[in-house]
């Protein structure tokens, strides 16, 4: 297929028409940034370590049946998806407390949360993607009640699913940021699964192997993203 037209650039990709009016074809950057945009930088070969993992991870997913835009690899950088469109809401999976969860609720970082916690904010830079709920999202009419039933049984589905794949690979998930939009009326999984959207950290040592390591200035940005990809690649 062909790269047509660009229809939008994001943070962390690029995407394209193709010839196919129901499949766009995705280039992942190697852009970086945190904070809702306010720190940027660029993380060496950070786009083919995103774009290889969310494929596999994606395609480990659909076999368990979960619904995704993803349809093939075209390349190290690109790949080619369902041509969704993206609900206005980043689903935040949390197991263990971390970041801005800790902050808010005075938790130490690494505590264990007893049961598994769902977070909705709303995709907007501008305002700090500020978080909701689901009365929000009914009176704002970014989704339905039973479009956002289905992205929390997803949710959950998918948490339970990635949590003991990257465990057999030696990284606990922390937790991580789902996007999920419409495509013919369904909802799917979109967007990506990688260092960039998910916290991990390695099994044994809690070491940090993610764009924390970015936003925390921790150093070894590239050489974690590229470790990353080799465990999960086996």
């Amino acid at each position: 297929m062909n790269k047509l037209e660009q229809l939008y650039e994001g943070k962390a990709k690029k995407v394209f028409k193709t010839e196919e009016p129901d499949y766009y074809l995705v280039e992942y950057k190697d852009d970086a940034t945190a904070f809702n945009g306010e720190k940027k930088g660029s993380i060496l070969d950070k786009g083919v370590v995103n774009n290889k993992m969310s494929a596999l991870l994606f395609q480990m997913l659909e076999e368990k049946g979960i619904p995704t835009h993803f349809e093939k690899l075209i390349s190290d950088r690109e790949q080619y998806v369902k041509a969704v469109k993206i609900l206005p809401l980043e689903v935040i999976v949390r197991n263990i407390a971390a970041g801005s969860l800790a902050k808010r609720l005075g938790l130490e970082e690494g505590v264990v949360m007893k049961e598994t916690v769902l977070e909705f904010c709303y995709k907007d830079d501008a305002l700090g993607d500020p978080m909701i709920n689901d009365y929000h999202i009914y009176a704002m009419e970014f989704a339905t009640k039973e479009q956002v039933e289905a992205i929390k049984v997803m949710s959950l589905k998918i948490n339970e699913l990635l949590l003991a794949f990257f465990l057999e690979h030696g990284l606990k998930l922390v937790d991580f940021k789902l996007e999920f939009g419409l495509f013919k009326g369904q909802v799917i999984l979109a967007d990506e699964i990688s260092p960039d959207t998910c916290r991990l950290w390695d099994a044994e040592t809690n070491k940090k192997m993610d764009k924390d390591r970015f936003r925390r200035d921790l150093g070894d940005v590239e050489q974690t993203y590229q470790e990353v990809l080799s465990r999960i690649q086996g």
